[in-house]
């Protein structure tokens, strides 16, 4: 029953806190980091409002310190897939029968409880389980999060309000349904965010869903998990699941509820996927949404006229900032050369005062990156560079997995553009430069355009308009998010949406009104006050 229309406005981004020191959150924040520590925790799945416990456990360490233990995360197989499934088709009929008003409520006390009493649990479980410092964790964990909450509740009350024209004597209505069946959700370890943000906003417009979170962000996740249950989220409407990839697969993409994905990871898993989908399809009621953001080759382009020190400050907080583990990080820079050798100079003067350790010592930019696979991976790249002729580290290099999983810093020198670090997506902190001819600019647009199969973010630096204008136009689909005289990274919800074309996804832009459409299936109504009663019209008379 509604008994009136509800007026959800325009939020503001929530307050970033700084973390300064003497500062109180500073000190909250690091008795949160001593408490967690100290209570290693045992997490279960999520399924249909129970704490399932599948016996089969798997330990959980911070990157950046592998001795510790946090807890253990019970790992779950394909049963258990099916068991998230069934709870999920059983809620469904309350949950998209709810009134919007109380579905919204659910969500906007959620953003409550992370800006307020769980702040300091969300961005601790983030420190620790994902090697974030303070002020990234801070970005992502509470103000991203509470921000992709509460802005979207405004954005889903602007579609409902959404209707059709009426005619004389007919009156028209749009129904804005959930999907039919249920929606799977796959999350990355690299944003608490997106891993909240991915089920929540399908589940907003109604729909009930399967959450697979990556196992390395698990420990973020089920404090999140645990907010929602205490905001009031029904039983079964998302169910957080803790299996593999090729079972959530396996069993979603073969069951004739499947509604849709929504996903984050790499651009591989994400094909897979789609090929997957696309061969099942006659086993699905609907067509399935698909809605992916994957990969990104990420580029600062830096102009003969740039401000040196922007420049400088751009790329290194563009390329290291979470130690390069953002889709949106900038992994290959253009300088000009003009300027290069002292923006180069420059760089690698402030990348030696990066310190680098745990995320508990505040003083310290640089952490751990995930966890040893990726740790292997990136230093086979540094190890090829060091070891190649043709390229020069001018930059870090050193990697140890003693303690944690640290790679340097690291910037590699190239004059080849087709380097293969300025092509392959590395997805750590590793940069690479290449110079080119600073009155040369329009080649360098093209340079930029075609080496890489992503699109997902990138940045022109310049002080001349013209130049801007250009590289704007000419780099219109190199770039989902394009950034001017700023880094590639940190879009902001409600500002920037975020998401690329091409390799890098669907681009249908986490933080806007434009995803939430995805997971909305309209119903138009007709209802006439006065039906004909005969069939003939008046041209036949």
């Amino acid at each position: 029953m509604n008994l009136g229309y509800f007026n959800y406005p325009l939020p503001t981004n929530e307050p970033v806190l700084n973390y300064a020191p003497g500062s109180k959150e500073r000190e909250a924040l690091q008795r949160t980091l001593t408490e967690l520590k100290k209570k290693p925790i045992d997490v279960p799945q999520y399924i249909g409002g129970k704490a399932i416990r599948s016996g089969k456990k798997v330990a959980m360490h911070p990157p950046h310190e592998r001795a510790h233990v946090l807890g253990h995360f019970h790992e779950g197989e394909a049963k258990h897939v099916h068991l998230a499934i069934d709870a999920a088709l059983k809620a469904k009929p309350a949950w998209e029968a709810m009134p919007w008003e109380d579905r919204a409520a659910i969500f906007l006390k959620a953003a409550d409880l992370l800006a307020t009493k769980y702040r300091f649990h969300i961005n601790g479980t983030t420190m620790l389980g994902q090697s974030k410092n303070a002020y990234q964790a801070e970005i992502d964990a509470a103000c991203e999060l509470i921000d992709f909450l509460r802005f979207n509740v405004h954005f889903l009350s602007q579609i409902y309000q959404q209707q059709p024209i009426n005619a004389p004597g007919v009156h028209n209505r749009m129904e804005w349904r959930p999907l039919e069946g249920f929606v799977l959700a796959v999350t990355p370890f690299n944003f608490t965010a997106i891993g909240g943000n991915l089920p929540t906003s399908a589940a907003m417009c109604g729909n009930v869903v399967v959450w697979k979170a990556a196992a390395t962000q698990i420990y973020s996740a089920q404090m999140f998990m645990r907010i929602l249950i205490e905001a009031g989220l029904p039983a079964g409407v998302i169910n957080l699941v803790y299996v593999n990839g090729p079972t959530i697969g396996e069993v979603c993409f073969n069951h004739p509820e499947f509604a849709g994905v929504h996903f984050t990871g790499s651009t591989g898993v994400f094909n897979q996927m789609w090929a997957t989908i696309g061969a099942n399809m006659a086993k699905y009621k609907s067509y399935p949404r698909i809605v992916g953001e994957t990969g990104g080759k990420d580029f600062i382009l830096v102009h003969k006229s740039a401000d040196v020190d922007v420049a400088v400050a751009a790329i290194a907080r563009g390329a290291f900032e979470y130690q390069g583990q953002k889709c949106s990080a900038a992994s290959r820079v253009y300088l000009p050369s003009n300027l290069a050798e002292r923006i180069k100079a420059k760089l690698v003067a402030e990348v030696k005062t990066m310190k680098m350790g745990s995320t508990e010592d505040f003083g310290n930019f640089i952490n751990a990156v995930i966890d040893e696979r990726s740790f292997d991976k990136l230093k086979k790249y540094i190890d090829a560079a060091l070891k190649d002729r043709k390229v020069k580290v001018i930059a870090g290099g050193t990697c140890s997995k003693k303690e944690g999983f640290f790679i340097e810093p690291t910037i590699i020198d190239t004059t080849n553009p087709k380097y293969v670090t300025m092509c392959e997506e590395l997805f750590g902190p590793v940069l690479t430069i290449y110079t080119y001819d600073a009155d040369n600019f329009e080649a360098v647009l093209d340079l930029v355009d075609s080496t890489s199969p992503y699109a997902l973010t990138g940045a022109v630096l310049s002080q001349d308009r013209e130049a801007v204008a250009l590289a704007t136009n000419r780099l219109r689909h190199s770039a989902g998010n394009f950034y001017i005289n700023d880094k590639c990274t940190g879009a902001v919800v409600g500002q920037q949406p975020f998401g690329g074309a091409r390799a890098s996804g669907t681009n249908d832009k986490a933080g806007s009104m434009i995803n939430l459409y995805r997971w909305l299936s309209a119903r138009t109504i007709k209802e006439t006050y006065n039906p004909a009663t005969d069939y003939r019209y008046a041209f036949l008379h």
